[in-house]
């Protein structure tokens, strides 16, 4: 794992594709609290969700063999990767018969998962949406063509078991978006899928300097209709000038937070936690971002490098020209069935 990480810093951007920050993977890892059943990650990378899993059964005294480990990679080089690191490890696992799509070569097509953690490429613009329109993992809505990051939590939420978990790592934009994607996560929050939004600190990261959240999913919520917000952004501590960690404390901090929420506990903190009902929630639109219900008066920024943002701003502006158009030839095409062509 040390070495993983340290190529990582050496690679940069390169090295994104394979390799999740550890103290992201713990915090995933002691919300989720993956004792037993089957753990999935359908971008495995490394494998570095399945690692930490492991640890964490076995600093709770459990047993690693009661975990059924279960993921996919895209990439040759990361799926052989990954397939040694769970050998290092002493893990066997089901990592498909090779390298594969997830979107068009699903791995484990019936599978549904006790657990699922994944940190999936941000943003991902050619994945093939198009090919994939009448797909019935899209029960929440057809995902962007532009944009997979809608893609990767459906494709998640359809493996998950009838009572399962998940942790999902997305860029902060997928907190705020709107056309396809603001509609997909208005009827995933209505279906009282989302438990908690976590956002962390920017710079966590050796391959971007986007900012992400944490969205827990539960099929099986204690709190119904509600969602807890915690805005992390303030929390960790420079390791060198490009990046920073977390300590045990503050990933301590976040998951004793969560869990005494699921609990009904108070956890109300200004600037920090608030528990957010349903019709809140709706009058702000179903954007997500921490900041807005957390009580902060500073001007939020969802971290996303300019020039990245106004790539996928105007790709998202592109496909409404392309649904305005495919409209005013139907509504063109209707007018002359009736004998008023335009």
């Amino acid at each position: 794992e040390y070495a993983i990480a340290q190529f990582a810093s050496l690679e940069g951007r390169q090295a994104g594709e394979f390799y999740t920050p550890s103290s992201i993977v713990q915090t995933l890892v002691e919300i989720l609290e993956p004792y037993e059943g089957r753990v999935y990650d359908p971008c495995c990378g490394a494998g570095g969700m399945f690692v930490q899993s492991a640890k964490f059964v076995e600093s709770h005294q459990g047993r690693v063999n009661d975990l059924s480990i279960y993921g996919q990679e895209s990439n040759a080089n990361t799926w052989k990767l990954a397939q040694m690191n769970l050998a290092i490890h002493g893990l066997e696992g089901d990592l498909g018969q090779g390298a594969a799509d997830t979107f068009f070569e699903d791995q484990h097509p019936s599978m549904r998962a006790d657990f699922i953690l994944a940190n999936p490429p941000f943003n991902l613009k050619d994945w093939g949406g198009d090919k994939l329109i009448e797909d019935a993992r899209w029960k929440y809505g057809i995902p962007p063509e532009g944009n997979a990051n809608y893609a990767w939590m459906q494709h998640m939420i359809y493996h998950l078991s009838p009572r399962g978990k998940m942790g999902l790592v997305l860029a902060n934009g997928s907190l705020s978006t709107s056309g396809k994607e603001g509609e997909i996560r208005e009827n995933i929050v209505r279906d009282d899928l989302v438990e908690c939004i976590i956002a962390m600190p920017d710079r966590l990261f050796y391959s971007t300097g986007i900012s992400v959240s944490l969205w827990i999913f539960n099929k099986d919520k204690k709190q119904k209709d509600k969602v807890l917000f915690l805005d992390g952004r303030s929390i960790g501590h420079m390791v060198d000038r490009a990046h920073r960690d977390l300590s045990q404390e503050d990933i301590k901090k976040i998951a004793d937070t969560y869990k005494k929420y699921t609990k009904g506990e108070d956890v109300e903190e200004l600037g920090y936690a608030h528990v957010a009902e349903l019709k809140e929630i709706e009058e702000n639109n179903f954007v997500l971002t921490p900041g807005r219900y957390v009580g902060l008066e500073e001007v939020e920024d969802d971290g996303e490098p300019f020039d990245e943002k106004m790539e996928r701003l105007t790709n998202e502006l592109g496909e409404l020209f392309v649904e305005s158009n495919k409209l005013e030839e139907l509504i063109k095409e209707q007018l002359g069935e009736i004998g008023y062509g335009v």
